[in-house]
């Protein structure tokens, strides 16, 4: 056995939101064992909601995409490894195999491994210039392409009608380019907003010059010798692209744990404070699917459940309960409209709009029955965050209450 396999301490695999955050929190929760972290990227740790806003506009640098430099790792004596992969864990002897053949003791290993773009299943799907966005190396070879369409002057198509899809879609415009988004469903982000705010979103990114088509069906990806040159639709047209920007959901990456026996399902499955199936493996971020008090799973990709469930993880493997139970919220930035959501709509019976939704500047309240489970507040940050508050103490106000500008909805909290 070598020196490095003799040394157990806590690998940590994954090197994003979740990875850091359970390293950092393993550190000044005290734990003063080896921490390896390790990164099958090239780069060290980076910010991910940039790369489909600023990184690929072109309007931040590199510097400001890093998350934590390798040395500020280092002085936590946090030993970040890029590069690497994982090809096996061995939980018999606690061991995880590296792509290199080389192997990693654990006392306690953390799977903070994200998640993968779903691919298009289509002919032509794979064509020089059909991008998908994750990554950084991603995001810099849209922008690459987007230069090559901008001097050529052709379109962008986007097919998949969610966040990542409709923020690449106003990124390119804002850089002149003819943009084209291709939605299956009958109406944009369809599954996480309600009707009226999925209608909002199709206006704004219509006023800005977006052809969009609702229910597209599509049927292959047409390519030259250069690279892909429309997306042919079932009813026989063709629309023109010298760039298509697939955003269609991704998969977690769970495979390493299914082939270690973990419990999976559509993820890693895990309790509140990020348990596996096996007490000396957690799991959190992206990857994680977590088990309600009903029994039903919960799948969130976002950096505020990132960054909670790497804290779970780390005070679980310290032996502490720190559940994550806060409500969770999200955002998206398009054009000059910043979306804060907060809480899960889904099982909406009921809406009241708060504000002005011609001007820009509201928020969309989701009722259940008689209580307010979600909201989505646009160009309204006071809005997001007292609903957080209201969610987090458990508060409800009336329908009524919720769509009246004139009642203080900070009132209903306790003093």
């Amino acid at each position: 056995m070598s020196a490095e396999a003799a040394t157990a301490g806590i690998v940590i695999v994954g090197a994003g939101q979740a990875g850091v955050m359970t390293a950092e929190t393993l550190r000044s929760g005290g734990f003063e064992g080896a921490i390896t972290l390790l990164g099958d990227e090239p780069h060290g740790p980076y910010h991910r909601p940039p790369l489909s806003k600023a990184w690929l506009a072109g309007e931040i640098e590199a510097a400001q995409l890093v998350m934590r430099a390798p040395e500020m790792l280092a002085r936590k004596h946090i030993d970040l490894r890029t590069g690497v992969t994982v090809k096996a864990i061995d939980r018999n002897v606690r061991t995880v195999i590296l792509g290199d053949g080389s192997v990693l003791r654990y006392t306690g290993l953390v799977l903070a491994t994200g998640s993968t773009p779903r691919n298009l299943p289509l002919p032509g799907g794979s064509a020089p210039g059909v991008l998908a966005l994750r990554t950084r190396d991603d995001a810099s070879a849209i922008a690459d392409r987007m230069v090559t369409c901008i001097e050529k002057q052709r379109p962008v198509v986007v097919i998949g009608g969610g966040f990542i899809g409709l923020e690449v879609a106003a990124t390119a415009r804002k850089k002149g380019l003819a943009v084209t988004v291709l939605e299956a469903a009958p109406r944009l982000l369809g599954r996480v907003l309600a009707p009226e705010l999925s209608d909002w979103y199709a206006s704004l990114h219509r006023s800005h010059g977006v052809q969009l088509v609702l229910g597209a069906q599509v049927a292959a990806i047409e390519a030259d010798a250069n690279g892909v040159t429309g997306v042919k639709l079932a009813d026989g047209s063709v629309v023109p692209a010298g760039l298509v920007v697939v955003g269609i959901g991704v998969t977690a990456n769970d495979q390493l744990a299914q082939a270690a026996g973990l419990a999976c399902d559509r993820g890693i499955v895990v309790d509140a404070c990020c348990r596996t199936s096996d007490p000396s493996i957690v799991a959190a971020g992206d990857c994680t699917a977590r088990r309600l008090a009903d029994g039903s799973l919960l799948r969130l990709e976002s950096v505020q459940n990132a960054t909670e469930q790497g804290k779970s993880a780390a005070a679980a493997l310290l032996g502490q309960e720190r559940p994550f139970t806060a409500t969770p919220w999200f955002w998206s930035d398009q054009y000059d409209k910043k979306l804060q959501m907060a809480g899960l709509s889904m099982g909406a019976d009921a809406w009241a709009v708060r504000g002005d939704m011609a001007a820009g500047a509201f928020t969309v309240y989701h009722f259940k029955g008689d209580h307010l489970i979600a909201a989505d507040s646009v160009n309204a940050s006071k809005d997001h965050l007292l609903v957080r508050k209201l969610l987090d103490a458990g508060v409800s106000p009336a329908l009524e209450q919720a769509g009246d500008v004139g009642f203080d909805l900070a009132s209903l909290l306790v003093k």
